[in-house]
């Protein structure tokens, strides 16, 4: 294809890859599993993290940062924790180098730490071993605390923002005096997740429960909101865990409540990362280039100059110079495109390719007309339309756009939704039509994981809206009463 993208009907992998390294958003770091995020790619990530965190502060949070260095021991406390991550841990051992005098710069083998370092895979640990000095009291909680941050799960089989061994996120911890305020506080951080994902990515999810099998480590609940990506694979693009006491009885976080006894505190977990940009591109994007919802494009509207002197340009220019400010006066970002080291079409072909929603194209014949020609990346179509009152047309059309992506990617997730009832059916939808899969199961960790074995496919989620259903698994025909989500995923 052009642009060096190849199409993503023929190696979907390698269409994502492209996309992502093409259109200028990320590259492979010297450090394998590692990537750097480069300015467009981490312009979205800002984007992602300031409405989130205002969100987040909406609903009564703060934020905080928690070293990025945890003692092993804290891992030792919780040992169902530990266990999940155990394999994903990058271990530091010493402090210092030196020269070896041959001009090579070696670990120091006597600057061995007393104890070693696990670079953070995620905090709970830390953050408890904190919290026991913090609380006290009923008066002290609820404590509600985010952290923005980079972790490290060591990854063999890594993909640039859907699997690296280092990402970024963010980290909610919260500390309560009930189990009821913990489920709560569990419950309202998935909606906001919900909302935020359809609401700002375009993007339709499954909100639903983990099985035993797929919680989070140390979680007695684990929440999520699955998407399907347009290569009919899942991708969990959030979580939200209740802890219960676990934590607190590992680091023996107590507090006195209003009866004047001590109890455990209760807590909850959550978080997304930089894999919300790598759902945003496979829900969306087409062989031409990324598809951003206008909400989260770090150009929503480009403004390319189509002229032959510099007279037409200072012409055009001092038109969109208004343009643009009454657009940004309505929170709409603007570029003015007018560089004379590219010609128009090349302009045309690299905003496609970066998914700016919407492209103004403007000449001297426009400009004697008194319109523009306005091009949408969602449907790719152009239309000519009047200069006069052109911002709030904008302003309507980038809803619009907005609307219509998300309207796309539902009606995908519909028509790949299947509800299956026999293990034939479910085996061969899986292999021919893949996407989610609808189906009963006996409830037992022993038959989900013979299914995934037999078919690479996980329970996703049980949706919280399932409807209650009589059925017989599909693997072992023990009586169900209701369908979970299956699907292969990322």
């Amino acid at each position: 294809m052009s642009k060096g993208v190849i199409s993503k009907d023929e190696d979907y992998s390698q269409w994502f890859n492209d996309l992502v390294i093409k259109s200028d958003m990320a590259e492979y770091s010297p450090v394998r599993g590692c990537m750097i995020i480069k300015p467009y790619g981490y312009s979205i990530w800002e984007k992602i993290q300031a409405v989130l965190d205002q969100m987040f502060k909406d609903t009564g949070h703060s934020n905080a940062y928690f070293p990025l260095l945890i003692p092993k021991s804290f891992f030792s406390k919780e040992a169902s924790h530990v266990d999940g991550f155990a394999k994903e841990c990058a271990v530091v051992t010493h402090y210092r180098l030196k020269n070896d005098g041959n001009g090579n710069i070696i670990v120091d083998e006597d600057a061995k730490l007393e104890e070693e370092l696990i670079i953070r895979p995620t905090s709970e640990t830390i953050i408890w071993n904190t919290y026991k000095g913090w609380i006290q009291s009923y008066r002290d909680l609820p404590i509600l605390v985010n952290q923005w941050a980079n972790v490290m799960r060591w990854e063999m089989r890594t993909r640039l923002f859907l699997r690296t061994s280092e990402f970024l996120w963010q980290e909610g911890h919260t500390a309560h005096a009930t189990s009821e305020e913990a489920v709560a506080e569990t419950e309202q951080m998935l909606n906001v997740y919900a909302d935020f994902a359809e609401n700002w990515m375009a993007l339709p999810v499954v909100k639903g429960r983990k099985t035993a099998n797929e919680r989070f480590a140390g979680a007695l609940d684990t929440y999520c909101i699955e998407a399907l990506m347009q290569d009919g694979k899942a991708l969990q693009a959030g979580t939200s865990h209740f802890l219960g006491q676990n934590f607190a009885k590992a680091f023996d976080v107590k507090f006195t409540n209003k009866e004047n006894v001590q109890d455990f505190v209760w807590a909850t977990s959550w978080g997304v990362s930089t894999r919300l940009i790598g759902a945003l591109i496979m829900a969306h994007s087409d062989d031409a280039g990324l598809v951003l919802p206008p909400k989260l494009a770090p150009i929503q509207v480009v403004v390319v100059p189509i002229y032959k002197h510099d007279e037409e340009l200072d012409n055009i220019a001092a038109y969109v110079a208004g343009l643009t400010k009454e657009l940004k006066a309505k929170g709409i970002s603007v570029k003015f495109d007018k560089r004379d080291t590219h010609r128009p079409g090349a302009k045309f072909a690299e905003y496609e390719l970066k998914g700016v929603p919407l492209r103004v194209a403007i000449g001297s014949r426009d400009m004697t007309n008194g319109t523009v020609e306005l091009a949408r990346r969602d449907t790719k179509t152009k239309e000519t339309v009047n200069q006069e009152g052109l911002a709030q047309h904008i302003e309507a059309l980038l809803d619009e756009i907005q609307n219509n992506i998300y309207k796309k990617a539902f009606d995908f997730r519909a028509e790949n939704t299947t509800e299956v009832d026999t293990y034939d059916e479910f085996k061969r939808m899986l292999d021919e039509e893949p996407g989610f899969l609808s189906a009963h199961w006996d409830g037992t960790p022993e038959t989900e994981q013979k299914i995934k074995e037999e078919t690479k496919a996980t329970i996703r989620c049980i949706p919280l809206d399932n409807k209650q259903e009589e059925g017989k698994c599909i693997l072992t025909g023990a009586p169900s009463k209701q369908r979970v989500l299956f699907a292969r995923a990322y």
